[in-house]
């Protein structure tokens, strides 16, 4: 028969629950004044012992740390106060947002208490309560990163969400390609919008409705066909402010087309006739897409002047960013480089801008489906 105990190493035994060998071990008592007991957990008699021989040894040097008796939400707020400090405001409110949820359900339970089979009932009510795969992706990840945090502050000895997956979901449907003709539509179909050049310089340069929306003049030059992306406008908590761009590669310059300079400079002159007719009312900000008064436009009014575009093309309705979906589709499919299309998209590598636009190149293997004879020849050539 194994040996349970043994000396100075505290209680050994299988679970057969588990399936485990698990050690329990006494370190004092609390600030509470009740008796402390520690539990582990490992394949073999010796993993148990050699942690429970560790317990011992820091709690004989006053190092083993006093658990906190404070709940989920607690913990969760307190990484959150952090995390703002950390990233840019709206990033924080977004964590704050996907963590929601799950702030509901498991809110109450004390943070040394929480298993992982909580976190996986947790996300099971939320699918079922109508929750995204993304929403759901994202409160996991978050919930890992600020149990990570309770880690490495030795408040719980394991990530508990490490345990939990998310249920593979369906592939969502690709993105919907429009065609030249769509896309000519709707071009025709925003040239009476006020905000036309806006829309135009997202279809001809990919560029987010944030970043639309902190372009100033400044950033422009018209006589080398190019602007700088230095400024980012986002909606928090339902009002536009400032902010850096989106991340270091969005920071960026993009030249522009003969046509889109075209645009912007009809643009300016329209915008120097409203100065005029304003008047002392004016407010001089410098941005490219201002209201009547000079003051920059709100980012939410961009995608209401789209919708409107949408209708009027008879187009399914579409966001900003789809125009910038766009945008890097036409580029592709002209056989622009892959590339090309990253770096005007801001995006982090080449790899990335593939991964995303993949579906729109369906006959990119059949293209390159070459004879061995003409790889062999040294000057490959491609089907048409």
């Amino acid at each position: 028969m194994p040996k349970k105990r043994g000396n100075s190493e505290g209680t050994i035994f299988f679970h057969k629950k588990k399936g485990l060998w698990c050690g329990q071990i006494s370190a004092g008592r609390g600030n509470d004044g009740r008796l402390r007991r520690i539990t582990v957990y490992g394949k073999t008699r010796q993993e148990v012992a050699e942690k429970l021989a560790e317990i011992a040894a820091q709690a004989a040097k006053g190092m083993l740390p006093v658990p906190e008796a404070i709940t989920f939400r607690e913990w969760v707020e307190r990484w959150l106060d952090r995390k703002s400090k950390e990233v840019r405001p709206k990033t924080a409110l977004a964590y704050r947002q996907d963590l929601a949820g799950v702030l509901r359900e498991l809110g109450a339970i004390r943070l040394q208490a929480l298993r992982p089979h909580h976190i996986r009932a947790a996300l099971d009510h939320m699918a079922d309560q109508g929750a995204s795969p993304r929403a759901l992706r994202m409160a996991l990840t978050l919930t890992r990163a600020a149990l990570e945090d309770a880690v490495r502050m030795d408040l719980v000895p394991r990530n508990v969400a490490r345990a939990v997956d998310l249920r593979t979901p369906p592939n969502p449907p690709a993105f919907r390609v429009l065609s030249p003709e769509e896309v000519g539509r709707l071009v025709e179909a925003a040239r009476p919008e006020r905000l036309f050049a806006a829309i135009y310089l997202a279809l001809s340069t990919g560029l987010r409705r944030g970043e639309l929306c902190g372009l100033r003049w400044g950033h422009v030059d018209l006589e080398a066909w190019t602007l700088r992306v230095e400024e980012n406008r986002i909606t928090l908590k339902g009002k536009a402010v400032a902010s850096l761009p989106k991340t270091p590669r969005a920071a960026r310059v993009i030249t522009l087309s003969s046509d889109a300079v075209s645009v912007l400079q009809e643009w300016r002159a329209r915008q120097e006739e409203e100065r005029a007719h304003a008047g002392e009312a004016w407010e001089d900000t410098g941005h490219v897409f201002t209201d009547p008064l000079g003051r920059p436009i709100h980012p939410d009014t961009l995608n209401h002047t789209l919708r409107r575009v949408c209708d009027r093309a008879g187009l399914p309705r579409l966001r900003v960013h789809d125009l910038r979906h766009i945008h890097a589709t036409l580029m592709l499919r002209k056989g622009v480089p892959v590339e090309v299309v990253a770096e005007r998209l801001g995006h982090a590598t080449p790899a990335f801008t593939l991964a995303q636009y993949r579906h729109v190149l369906p006959d990119e293997h059949r293209t390159w489906a070459l004879n061995l004879s003409e790889l062999l020849s040294g000057t490959p050539r491609a089907r048409a």
